[in-house]
């Protein structure tokens, strides 16, 4: 009886062993994973996207000398918008990856990404780098419902809560009110292009699919969007006061997970300046 019950006894420890270095090498490749993905971007920004000097740019953004158009001129005259430039070198980043389309940039945090959308899974950067290789803490994404030129009232990116900081983690910083009152910015390039959205609120939400829930074609569903933009139903949302949005307005909408619970969370911007660049 007692060799019966030490034979079970070994049994059982040898399972629990096999079960403990299982999830310990799995969580081992998931912290190499991640730190592999994370100086993988680095690289990326260093090597093509003048990541080490983001605000090398020298242009006249500040008194409008760019393409805006006259819908968002009423969004830029109160503003000085801080002059930062990306300087992306698309050509040789497309040769890595042709999904890459944009780059995003938000001073004072991590957030110095490739945007990419895949044509054949509107979810495979969810868990796959720039390199198209399985990763962690996947890619800045957006998905179909979008268009590549920007031109949707309501474009959504999505990325990655990292406990590292990575990817969209950073967003939370905007829940903080003095972060949030001294960075007004998102940074946008694209090929000859630069995009600057002023940033209209940050705030928890629903884990509805925005783009498949709401038809912002229609202009009383895109109103109510810009209305609860301006006005969340969070409890601890941030807003910046003196926006004016109307139905010509062009939305940024960057999701990532909430730091507990189910849910979203959302930073939105509004464009407020389109900019041609050499």
């Amino acid at each position: 009886m007692r060799s019966k019950k030490a034979a079970i006894l070994v049994s059982l420890i040898i399972i629990f062993a096999l079960i403990f270095t299982g999830v310990l090498g799995f969580l081992i490749y998931k912290m190499v994973s991640i730190q592999n993905a994370q100086d993988d971007y680095k690289a990326i920004a260093a090597s093509y996207a003048n990541g080490d000097n983001p605000e090398g740019y020298t242009g006249n953004l500040a008194n409008n000398s760019g393409t805006t158009s006259p819908e968002q001129v009423e969004h830029t005259l109160p503003f000085k918008i801080k002059d930062v430039n990306v300087l992306v070198k698309f050509d040789e980043l497309k040769k890595q990856n042709s999904d890459i389309y944009a780059w995003i940039y938000i001073p004072d945090t991590n957030i110095n990404y490739p945007v990419l959308q895949s044509g054949e899974d509107d979810n495979f950067y969810l868990d796959h780098d720039v390199y198209k290789n399985y990763s962690f803490p996947g890619a800045i994404y957006s998905q179909s419902n979008n268009k590549k030129d920007w031109s949707d009232r309501v474009t959504v990116l999505y990325g990655h809560n990292m406990l590292s900081g990575a990817m969209f983690a950073d967003l939370h910083k905007f829940s903080d009110s003095s972060f949030f009152d001294s960075h007004p910015y998102i940074y946008v390039f694209a090929e000859n292009r630069r995009l600057i959205y002023k940033i209209i609120s940050a705030s928890s939400y629903d884990n509805r699919h925005i783009l498949n829930s709401f038809d912002f074609k229609n202009n009383k569903v895109f109103k109510d969007w810009l209305d609860n933009a301006q006005h969340p139903h969070s409890m601890y949302s941030k807003v910046r006061d003196g926006i004016e949005l109307n139905l010509n307005s062009k939305i940024l909408v960057l999701s990532t997970c909430l730091n507990s619970g189910s849910g979203r969370y959302l930073v939105q911007g509004v464009l407020v300046q389109d900019e041609h660049t050499k």
